[in-house]
């Protein structure tokens, strides 16, 4: 690893080392479906992070070292964090580090900015939608030069040092004030601090029709509702709503960022963005509605008096993409992970475009935008986005309705029936068992496969079950394969019931359980999704023997 030391200057002022740290493997150091997630603790371990951070440069090549991107959702910890970061970066010689001020960077910002300054990748510091705090959730994962989540390749080589990691390169820095504009010379290393939202916002006026919109706004036919949650969405969504679109103060709600998201949890779903989710129920509520989680890559989308499901939303999207200037010169394609309900497969066949279906994580659509092959994907867990960045954005999705609502002049409850109407609607909900230990978690899913026999040709609600099967997935660009991706039982009548375990949580084993029915009778559409499926779910915790394995007698969570 070279010398004991290198010297560094600071300023005018003192001179300082670069040493490498002795250290050890930690045990469970392998990122997930997003990224390494533990609880806050366990990253305030010495060396910990300093470790994985190490692991990350170790498995980057000499020539791939030039610049990375830091930024992170402001959660608990996320100060203390990017030092940390700062001071591994600089110990290994990385030749220019861009920051986002006091270490800030939703996490789509974060690929906007990867891909716009030619980064060789770089380091998100986000639990997601996991809540934040003392004891809560911490994560970092770390993004591809095109700006996409890294590919399994890139996460197990990462995996693989952690494993057999002795020590790390640290400079002894002092703390570095993130201010805007700030510029830091170490050695070989630059430190540049970005304004966290401007380039974003920059991006967003490219993308859409801000002067169209805004006349929708101002003319009061067009009235939004944005909560923030306390989570990293705050200040984009201040700068783009606000200042450049010129809804009044009282549309943002909760767009201060928080350290522990104000005691909330930051998930923007019907249980924990409940607040807007009941006034959007009444007759006062604005035209649209909307949420977006801890690191601003997710959204929830309503109308009033209408809950617009994820998959709903991506539907939609692609229905009426000619509404949205990005997509003016047509879709070429789209991808949906598996879970995410068929509606936009429908759409696809309509437009007569490709439609992809690929294992959940965003990782998995990066080939497939890199190559052209799709312009719009999306996940049944309220992620949505385009082409123009390599993660999911919740921003980018709002503006994408705003855009919808502006241009067709019809309410969100309407577009929904309309749709509906022409492609069917998927009766689509999930069911969450939280907490489960790891080894009943996966004796579920082993049970539906040995037991796959048994259960085609059951029947529940007048459908029969015609197939039991283990999703894998071939890459249709590098070839690599994905196996074990969840478990699909499906129905003669297109319907379904699916099975994964998630990989996003920190506390144990999560099975989650997704149910679609397709109806396609106009005068039997409006229905709550989740009531529309209790017997359904019923039925598919019967046949995995969730209830008697687990010891759960209901979902934790239905969304």
């Amino acid at each position: 690893m070279g010398s004991n030391f290198c010297y560094v200057q600071w300023g005018n002022e003192s001179i300082m080392d670069i040493r490498p740290v002795a250290t050890k493997p930690f045990a469970g150091q392998k990122p997930g479906t997003s990224g390494l997630r533990k609880k806050v603790d366990v990253f305030q371990q010495p060396h910990y992070l300093a470790n994985f951070v190490q692991s990350i440069v170790n498995s980057l090549p000499r020539d791939q070292r030039d610049c990375l991107v830091v930024g992170g959702d402001g959660r608990y910890f996320n100060a203390e964090a990017t030092q940390i970061i700062l001071q591994v970066l600089v110990g290994n010689g990385i030749k220019q580090v861009l920051v986002g001020a006091g270490g800030l960077l939703s996490t789509p910002a974060v690929s906007h900015l990867i891909r716009k300054s030619n980064a060789n990748g770089g380091i998100v510091l986000s639990a997601s939608h996991n809540p934040g705090g003392p004891g809560k959730d911490f994560g970092i994962k770390f993004n591809n030069a095109s700006g996409s989540p890294a590919p399994e390749a890139v996460t197990q080589a990462i995996y693989q040092n952690t494993q057999s990691i002795s020590q790390y390169l640290a400079a002894d820095l002092p703390p570095v004030d993130l201010a805007v504009g700030e510029e830091y010379r170490f050695a070989e290393t630059t430190i540049k601090v970005v304004d966290s939202v401007d380039d974003y916002a920059q991006l967003m006026q490219s993308l859409f029709d801000f002067d169209k919109i805004s006349e929708a706004i101002q003319s009061t036919r067009l009235s939004l509702c944005f909560d923030g949650m306390h989570a990293v969405t705050g200040p984009y969504a201040t700068r783009i709503f606000k200042d450049l679109l010129g809804l009044p103060d009282r549309a943002l709600k909760n767009c201060v960022a928080l350290a522990d998201f104000g005691g909330g949890h930051p998930d923007p779903n019907r249980v924990y963005a409940r607040e807007l989710y009941d006034f959007m129920m009444t007759d006062e509520a604005p035209e649209l509605g909307a949420a977006s989680d801890g690191d601003g890559d997710r959204n929830m989308i309503l109308g009033r008096k209408a809950f617009v499901s994820p998959s709903d939303s991506l539907a939609l999207i692609a229905q009426h993409h000619q509404s949205i200037p990005q997509f003016k010169s047509g879709l070429v394609g789209v991808a949906r992970s598996m879970p995410t309900s068929t509606a936009l497969d429908r759409v696809a066949q309509h437009l007569n475009v490709s439609c992809y279906e690929t294992p959940t994580g965003w990782k998995f659509f990066g080939n497939l935008l890199d190559e052209g092959l799709v312009r719009l994907c999306g996940e049944e867990s309220f992620g949505t986005s385009g082409d123009h960045v390599r993660e999911k954005d919740g921003v980018w999705t709002v503006l994408c309705w705003l855009s919808i609502l502006a241009d067709q002049q019809r309410p969100v409850s309407e577009l929904l029936r309309q749709h509906w109407t022409a492609f069917g609607r998927s009766y689509y909900c999930r069911h969450d068992y939280e907490g489960l230990e790891a080894d009943k978690a996966q004796t579920i899913m082993d049970q539906l496969v040995r037991n796959s026999g048994s259960i085609l040709g059951r029947t529940v609600n007048g459908m029969t079950v015609s197939d039991v099967n283990v999703f894998s997935y071939e890459d249709p660009v590098d070839g690599s394969v994905a196996h074990n991706q969840g478990v699909r039982v499906q129905f003669d009548d297109q319907s379904r019931v699916v099975y994964r375990l998630s990989g996003t949580g920190t506390d144990a084993a999560t099975l989650r359980v997704y149910l679609e029915q397709i109806e396609r009778d106009a005068t039997n559409q409006g229905a709550d999704a989740i009531e529309y499926n209790d017997v359904l779910g019923e039925f598919a915790n019967h046949i995995a023997q969730i209830r008697e394995v687990s010891g759960l007698s209901q979902p934790s969570v239905k969304t």
